[in-house]
């Protein structure tokens, strides 16, 4: 099993800190360096800033938000920083959700599976260089009746294909991430309940595209904190969990919420969305049972840690994407080699 390590979004507080967490990452030997977006930093800038400036870690989008680029042009944004970091991109993509995508981007939040499976697919005719011709539900390349021309993209990927990951949490787009990406990337991610809550869903989707698992990367994200107090370091927790459950999305349409439902926390799930919502955050931290944010994350001594590192690598994680917690630099650089010790320590170290 391999490490990842998520730097998160760009201006949480934290930005002087992260690219020298990002090149400890990459001196300890961290796969890959993942930076998010949603309506604050964007990615790909966050991307070039960490590739410039780091010599082996990949770096990845967690993920690009396909309301907010146009297939095409997010084939030109992986292309470029495949060819800029010398080979070391990994393209994410995600619908994101509906208060973001309509509301910040004006795009319709509808038949998010139908728009991803048709973007993926323009997004690989453009990086494969063929003239790019599209005739879909949602796009349409050339437009018809105007002076447009089917173009092919000028730049040359250092690769000829470029690893593409889809953020995916429900049991359909679950399943197509596993018929149509090379990988996917995972949230609050059980290892008890994986196999239920998204392996087997992923499994039927190779198998519909008549591929087996070989290859695959299963990138859950996991915060990460090292210390004697187990209670403590989750409460640590509780506000991002709270924030993820009762509060991301609508209450129809709240992609945690659901998932937490999944893994058999419905009575708490919907008492901490209803505090939420309700503007009770406090409350709704205090609501999630210990239970679920200890499962969701490594948290306790090295040794607890190994041993749940050694747990995901059962249950099938192939990079396991940590996301240290600390109050400082060196807080969150101990927990980066603290990350690399337990991973030693369970014998999964590639």
């Amino acid at each position: 099993m391999r490490l990842g390590i998520n730097l998160g979004y760009w201006g949480a507080g934290m930005d002087a800190d992260n690219l020298a967490v990002a090149q400890e990452a990459d001196r300890l030997g961290y796969s890959v360096c993942w930076a998010a977006e949603a309506y604050g930093s964007d990615a790909p800038t966050v991307l070039s800033w960490v590739a410039a400036q780091t010599e082996r870690i990949d770096v990845g989008s967690a993920i690009f938000q396909i309301p907010a680029r146009t297939p095409a042009m997010t084939a030109m944004t992986a292309a470029t920083l495949d060819s800029l970091s010398g080979g070391r991109f990994r393209l994410g993509l995600g619908v994101s959700g509906p208060q973001v995508s309509e509301g910040w981007y004006g795009v319709k939040f509808d038949k998010p599976l139908a728009r991803t499976r048709e973007y993926v697919d323009i997004v690989r005719k453009a990086m494969s260089r063929e003239r790019l011709s599209h005739a879909g539900e949602h796009w349409t390349l050339p437009l018809p009746g105007g002076p447009g021309k089917a173009l092919k993209l000028t730049v040359h990927p250092v690769r000829e294909r470029i690893p593409l990951y889809i953020a995916a949490i429900g049991p359909k787009n679950l399943e197509q991430t596993g018929e149509i990406a090379d990988g996917a990337l995972l949230i609050f991610p059980s290892a008890a309940h994986l196999e239920d809550t998204a392996l087997r869903h992923i499994r039927a989707g190779r198998e519909k595209a008549g591929k087996t698992m070989d290859g695959f990367d299963v990138c859950p994200t996991v915060p990460l904190a090292v210390g004697e107090d187990v209670d403590a370091l989750a409460d640590l927790f509780r506000p991002y969990t709270a924030l993820y459950v009762g509060g991301m999305g609508s209450r129809k349409q709240n992609f945690y919420n659901q998932l937490a439902q999944r893994m058999g926390y419905e009575k708490e799930a919907a008492e901490i969305q209803d505090k939420y919502l309700a503007g009770d955050k406090d409350g709704a931290a205090a609501a999630i049972p210990r239970e679920l944010i200890d499962s969701t994350t490594l948290l306790g001594s090295v040794e607890r840690i190994a041993d749940r590192m050694q747990a995901y690598a059962a249950a099938g994680v192939t990079t396991l994407t940590l996301a240290p917690a600390g109050f400082t630099l060196d807080e969150r650089v101990a927990a980066l080699r603290a990350g690399v010790e337990a991973l030693e320590r369970a014998g999964l170290a590639q």
